[in-house]
């Protein structure tokens, strides 16, 4: 779950990170009263779950209460990437001296959290490991110990050798960040830029944090954070169902049992010149309702053109699961072609009543990926 800036500022500023205080609103009048209250000069920081926000002019710096009103109401009602701007941030501006980008993350090769920072803070830090890789740097924590202090502060000499007083705050900042990511159940957390004013105070004046969904369940106060608004509608509706969902580009809609599996459909479907339209995990179930509701997310979109299950019976037979995909696709008003490929626990029973419907029956995953691909044309 993405959660906004202003959201991630408060996990921060609750685990002693330097953020600047701030608020959101969401008219021109509030911003003003805000901007009032901290004093000027204030930015006004467009909330939208994106990034690119200062390059579509979402953020604004602002020296007077006309520049706070005319700048809010451009931003407010903005579309920046899809995303429409229903809140903006004022918080107080500061001066910048120097930048640095420092992030935590899921090492999934390692299994580790890992740290990583740059002195090339302030712009995209995709953009500097494309083109100047090096200036990142990188360490794996030991979930054991934590960031300990000789590793944080060695991180901060990297950053900013010969000058112990900002490799202290960095220091400093990147201890409390593993905290916040660890204490968050978080799969993501920077800051970028984490700045230095020319007196030497560091600040966190971005912030991006991403929570892991699997972990909900221990933070019941983080359901609030959801931005329902800013969501894909067909991914809320499959949260709802309980299903794994995540939309794509393609026209060719995949529903699976199993995340493996799925993720080698859609390689698959790329690999013989296709493009998927979704990753949709279904599960174990063979419920005709959990298939009606999966299809109707999938028919959702209009450049679905043709429809692939590629179903593994283990403990569920596949007989079982062609018969919840017959009754579904019954009680449907389905204008696409639907290949199914079942292979498994009565794979022949399955596909013998898959052959007496309109819906095209496939023994292998390539001759299932082929013909899904051939019929959406």
């Amino acid at each position: 779950m993405n959660i906004h800036e202003y959201q991630a500022k408060e996990i921060f500023t609750g685990h002693g990170l330097p953020v600047p205080g701030g608020a959101v609103a969401a008219t021109a009048d509030e911003a003003v009263k805000l901007a009032e209250q901290h004093g000027l000069p204030v930015m006004v920081k467009c909330q939208v779950l994106t990034g690119g926000r200062g390059k579509a002019g979402g953020i604004k710096f602002c020296t007077t209460m006309d520049d706070v009103r005319t700048n809010a109401e451009n931003i407010l009602g903005m579309d920046i990437k899809g995303h429409v701007v229903r809140k903006v941030l004022i918080t107080p501006a500061v001066d910048i001296e120097s930048e640095y980008y420092l992030g935590m993350l899921i090492d999934r090769n390692t299994k580790r959290v890992l740290l990583m920072a740059s002195a090339e803070g302030g712009v995209e830090i995709e953009q500097v490991a494309k083109d100047t890789p090096e200036l990142i740097f990188k360490q794996a924590i030991d979930p054991r110990f934590g960031l300990l202090d000789h590793e944080a502060m060695g991180m901060g000499m990297r950053l900013c050798p010969g000058d112990i007083k900002k490799a202290r705050q960095l220091a400093a900042a990147l201890q409390k960040l593993y905290v916040a990511f660890i204490d968050a159940d978080a799969s993501l957390a920077e800051i970028n830029p984490f700045i230095f004013t020319p007196e030497g105070k560091g600040h966190a004046i971005d912030a991006k944090v991403n929570l892991d969904d699997n972990a909900m369940f221990r933070h019941p106060g983080y359901e609030a954070l959801r931005d329902l608004e800013a969501e894909d509608p067909s991914e809320r509706t499959a949260r709802e169902a309980n299903l794994s969902f995540v939309k794509l580009e393609g026209n060719v809609g995949c529903l699976v049992n199993g995340a493996g599996l799925a993720m080698a459909t859609m390689d698959l479907v790329k690999f013989y010149g296709g493009q998927p339209a979704n990753f949709l995990d279904i599960g174990g179930s063979s419920n005709p309702e959990k298939v009606v509701n999966a299809l109707t997310i999938i028919l959702s979109d209009p450049e679905v053109k043709a429809i692939l299950f590629n179903i593994f019976g283990g403990i569920t037979r596949c007989d079982d699961v062609a018969q919840g995909i017959i009754t579904a696709t019954k009680s449907m008003d389905i204008n696409v072609p639907i290949v199914v490929r079942l292979t498994g626990t009565n794979e022949e029973e399955g596909r013998a009543m898959l052959a007496e419907t309109a819906l095209h029956p496939a023994e292998t995953m390539d001759e299932a990926v082929q013909k899904a691909i051939e019929l959406a044309g």
